[in-house]
């Protein structure tokens, strides 16, 4: 009868139907392998002045290797892995597998790939070089707040690996392993994330697991403020000239592949710098019993926004005269901002942390804080004062307590052709 649907057409039309809805699917979703967005594709250039990793826009998922150099691992034989290890990470780095990659699918998602490397202050002996340590290249002194854990101490090499995807932060890091393990051997594996890429526009201030914004009086990267911070300017091997590159550290989403231009050629005194490394448990359960307000005076910001108790945006700076009706500082003394303030813009160190988070202990209780990555030109000058007072006197220290510390000489990038160290090997 007419108008009337069969059987038969019924079902096919509803077939055909479900396969147009699946086919749309597809297209929204992206077959299997592909991404709807570049970010897995974006690459930052491994060569350069300096080191990448540093200055770059820092990367959703990290991991920090420290190796300690097997015996007999002499000067020369460090300069070899080396240059294997260098050669690994500049493949990598642009979505290359590694020679003797046993899972090259691995390394085609680069996601902004970058591998920093960093010397510890035994290296130098072992290589045959204490007189070109730099002077402040020594564990830090104790602080009384400090309740370190030697599993979370030291190290002769650092591999500082991070990248948008942990797919290939873990693809990188087995590939390194493996291939310094003639001449190294593990000491500890730092994990750690921020918020995923593409969540929040990128510059956003990320926030550690108190929920703190962190970060907030780091000197701008691509300034002559971050470069007089953070790039040394004395020291064999180490230094680093006064001219800044920016290219060596381009803002993510600027171009697919932002590698193609020109390397300027190592030299002694270009492009190094210092990294301190703190692991920082938090103690969220009493965190979690304190009250807003309460917070924000031990920090002297407000949690909302990362905005000083004096201002209204998270970049206004600190008025630390400012008193409140009654005669008493609107951001104490002992505040967190306050006690962690500078205003030589030289004194300024670079923060670069990343959040971990562990399994709980059996109780239930977290296991989670921060690793706390520092970049500066020196860690006498620059680090230690503003930690000194941070451990003499800073409200926040009821809520964290350093569990692990390290310290490195990050030497300088290299030019294509070369490797990492040999200003100071080679």
């Amino acid at each position: 009868m007419p108008g009337r649907v069969g059987r038969r057409a019924l079902l096919t039309g509803g077939a055909l139907a479900l396969a147009g809805a699946g086919a749309t699917a597809a297209v929204a979703a992206g077959r299997p392998g592909e991404s709807t967005v570049d970010f897995g594709a974006q690459v930052v250039p491994f060569h350069g002045v300096h080191q990448a990793g540093i200055e770059t826009p820092a990367q959703a998922h990290a991991a920090f290797v420290a190796l300690d150099l097997r015996p007999g691992t002499d000067r020369a034989a460090l300069g070899r892995v080396l240059r294997l290890l260098t050669d690994d990470a500049a493949r990598l780095a642009r979505g290359a597998p590694p020679l003797a990659d046993g899972q090259p699918e691995l390394a085609a998602v680069p996601a902004r790939l970058t591998v920093t490397f960093g010397f510890g202050p035994d290296l130098f002996d072992a290589a045959g070089l204490a007189a070109r340590r730099p002077e402040s290249l020594r564990p830090l002194p104790a602080f009384g707040i400090d309740r370190l854990e030697p599993r979370w101490c030291g190290g002769d090499l650092l591999l500082q690996i991070c990248a948008d995807d942990p797919v290939t932060v873990s693809h990188a890091q087995r590939m390194l392993v493996k291939d310094a393990r003639a001449f190294a051997t593990v000491r500890w594996v730092q994990r750690g994330f921020r918020r995923g890429r593409g969540v929040q526009d990128d510059g956003v201030t990320q926030r550690n697991v108190l929920g703190q914004v962190d970060g907030t009086a780091n000197p701008p990267p691509g300034t002559g403020v971050f470069a007089g911070a953070v790039w040394t300017d004395e020291g064999p091997g180490l230094a680093a000239g006064r001219r800044h590159d920016a290219r060596a550290a381009p803002h993510p989403g600027r171009a697919r592949d932002v590698g193609r231009g020109r390397h300027r050629r190592c030299r002694p005194r270009a492009g190094g710098t210092t990294l301190v490394l703190r692991r920082i448990r938090a103690e969220l359960e009493t965190w979690d019993a304190a009250d807003t307000a309460g917070k924000e005076f031990a920090v002297g910001r407000r949690l909302a926004d990362g905005a000083p108790l004096t201002g209204r945006r998270e970049h206004d700076p600190l008025d630390l005269r400012a008193r409140d009706a009654i005669g008493f500082p609107v951001i104490p003394e002992f505040a967190h901002a306050a006690r962690a303030h500078v205003l030589d813009d030289r004194q300024r160190i670079f923060r670069r942390p990343y959040n971990y988070d562990e399994p709980p202990a059996a109780d239930g209780t977290a296991e989670a804080g921060l690793i706390f990555a520092s970049f500066q030109r020196d860690i006498a000058r620059q680090f230690l004062p503003i930690q000194r007072n941070l451990a003499e006197a800073d409200l926040l220290d009821e809520w964290i307590t350093p569990i692990g510390s390290a310290v490195f000489a990050v030497p300088p990038g290299c030019a294509e052709g070369g490797w990492i160290g040999q200003t100071l090997l080679g």
